[in-house]
C-alpha cells in the first residue's frame, strides 16, 4: 500500500481507548562497547532510559508506561526509573521479538488490557510528542502504524568492497520506532510468530497480514548505537533548550566533636565533625538549593524537612541526585555547577579533584562541568574563629525554551 494513502475504512474509526507504551530495554548493547548496557548510559545528567521514559509518561495519551528490562541490570534499571510512577518491569527474553512478546503478555494480564499499545526502543531517548501523536493518530483508522524516515541517500549494494548494484530507493523507509497497534491484534500476532526471529515489530504484524501505516518522523529520532550517537543525542538536547538559568545556594553548619567533616561527597579527615540532621554536608547543601533555585522548585528544607527523623544522617547525595532528577524531569539538563567551601581547616585543596569527581558522578555529568574551589576569610568571623565550615554554590541549567 502506498506509503502516504489512507488505510481502507469498512469500519467507523477506532474509539479513543487506553493507550500504554511499551519500552523494550532488555539489550545487552554489544555494539557501544561500554561497560553496561547503553541505555542506563547517562545522557546529560540522566539516563538514557529515563529520558525515553519521560518522553512517554509526560504524554498525555499515554494512560500509563510498561519498561521489559534484562533482570541481571536491575539495580540499574532501579536507579534509572527511581521516583517514576511505574508498575514493576518484565523480565525479557533472548531474542527482541521474545522480549516484546513477554511485555505483552503481562500487558494482556492486567485488568484491563490496553485496546492500544506503542513499542518502542528504549535507547531513542528523543522521540518528540507529535510524533507519538500521529502514531497514535493512525490507530483510528488501521491496526498499525510505525514511526518511520523515507530514505534520501542512494544505496548501493556491495561485495568483496565493491559496488555490486544501485538500489531504487523509492518508496524504501528507514523504520523507527515507536510503533503502534491495536493492542489484540499485535498480541495475537507475535504469539503466532514465536521463534521466527523477526527484527521489528512491524515485521511480526506483516507476518499475521496487518496494515502498518507509515508516519513520517524526524531524524532525530535516532536509536543511540555507538558513542557518536551519544554524543549526537546531546548536542540535539542541548539545541532546544534556550532556557538558560542560573540558581545560588548558601549553607553552614557548626563544628562538633567528631574525627572527619563530610564536604562535597568525601569522609575527609578532621579533629571536629559537623553538627547537622543529615551528614552536614554543607557543599552537597548549597548545591542542592542552587539546582533547586534555578528551576524555581524551593529549597532543601522544603523537600527534606530537617524536623524528619527518616533523614537523620542520610547521605546527602540523596538530596542533590533528587534535585538533578527535577531537572530532568522538566526537560533540562545541568550546564555548570560550582562549589565553593569557606573555612580555616581543613585543608579543601588535597581533596578537591576527588569531590569534583564525586558531584560529577552524583549529577551524572562531564567532570568538565563540575568546579570545586575553597577560600578561607582571613581568620575573620565563624569561619575564621573555626567555628564551622560555610559554601556557597551557583548551578547553571537548561530548560526546553
Amino acid at each position: 500500500m502506498p506509503s502516504g494513502a489512507p488505510l481502507p475504512r469498512s469500519t467507523p474509526p477506532f474509539p479513543a481507548s487506553p493507550c500504554v507504551a511499551l519500552i523494550v530495554a532488555g539489550g545487552s548493547g554489544q555494539r557501544f562497547g561500554a561497560e553496561r548496557p547503553k541505555q542506563y548510559l547517562d545522557l546529560l545528567g540522566a539516563p538514557i532510559l529515563r529520558r525515553t521514559v519521560l518522553a512517554f509518561l509526560r504524554h498525555p495519551q499515554i494512560s500509563g508506561v510498561r519498561v521489559v528490562i534484562d533482570p541481571a541490570w536491575r539495580a540499574l534499571y532501579d536507579r534509572a526509573v527511581a521516583g517514576l510512577d511505574l508498575p514493576e518491569p518484565v523480565n525479557g527474553g533472548a531474542t527482541r521479538q521474545d522480549s516484546v512478546r513477554n511485555g505483552l503478555e503481562a500487558l494482556a494480564a492486567d485488568s484491563p488490557a490496553p485496546a492500544r499499545v506503542l513499542i518502542h526502543d528504549a535507547a531513542r531517548p528523543l522521540t518528540d510528542p507529535a510524533t507519538i501523536t500521529a502514531v497514535i493518530a493512525a490507530l483510528d483508522e488501521g491496526p498499525g502504524a510505525i514511526a518511520a524516515v523515507p530514505v534520501a541517500d542512494t544505496l548501493k549494494r556491495g561485495a568483496d568492497g565493491l559496488v555490486d548494484t544501485t538500489v531504487e530507493r523509492t518508496g524504501l523507509w528507514r523504520a523507527q520506532t515507536p510503533q503502534g497497534f491495536r493492542f489484540d491484534a499485535i498480541l495475537h500476532a507475535h504469539r503466532a510468530a514465536a521463534g521466527l526471529g523477526l527484527t521489528d515489530d512491524a515485521a511480526v504484524a506483516e507476518q499475521a497480514g496487518l496494515p502498518v501505516r507509515l508516519i513520517p518522523a524526524t531524524e532525530d529520532n535516532f536509536k543511540v548505537t555507538t558513542p557518536d550517537d551519544l554524543t549526537r543525542a546531546a548536542r540535539v538536547l542541548m539545541a532546544g533548550l534556550g532556557d538558560v538559568r542560573t540558581g545560588t545556594g548558601f549553607d553552614v553548619h557548626r563544628f562538633t566533636d567528631g574525627d572527619f567533616v563530610t564536604l562535597c561527597g568525601l569522609r575527609v579527615p578532621h579533629d571536629k565533625g559537623l553538627d547537622g540532621h543529615s551528614d552536614a554536608d554543607v557543599g552537597l547543601h548549597a548545591l542542592t538549593d542552587a539546582l533547586l533555585g534555578a528551576i524555581a522548585a524551593g529549597d532543601i528544607g522544603s523537600h527534606f524537612p530537617p524536623s524528619d527523623p527518616q533523614w537523620r544522617g542520610v547521605d546527602s547525595a540523596r538530596f542533590l541526585r533528587h534535585a538533578a532528577d527535577l531537572v530532568a524531569e522538566r526537560g533540562g539538563v545541568i550546564a555548570h555547577v560550582d562549589v565553593t567551601i569557606i573555612c580555616e581547616r581543613p585543608k579543601v585543596g588535597p581533596h578537591r579533584a576527588a569531590m569534583a569527581a564525586r558531584i560529577a558522578d552524583i549529577l551524572g555529568v562531564a567532570i568538565d562541568r563540575v568546579s570545586v574551589k575553597a577560600t578561607t576569610t582571613e581568620r575573620l568571623g565563624f569561619t575564621g574563629r573555626g567555628e564551622g565550615i560555610a559554601a556557597q554554590a551557583a548551578a547553571t541549567v537548561r530548560l526546553p525554551g
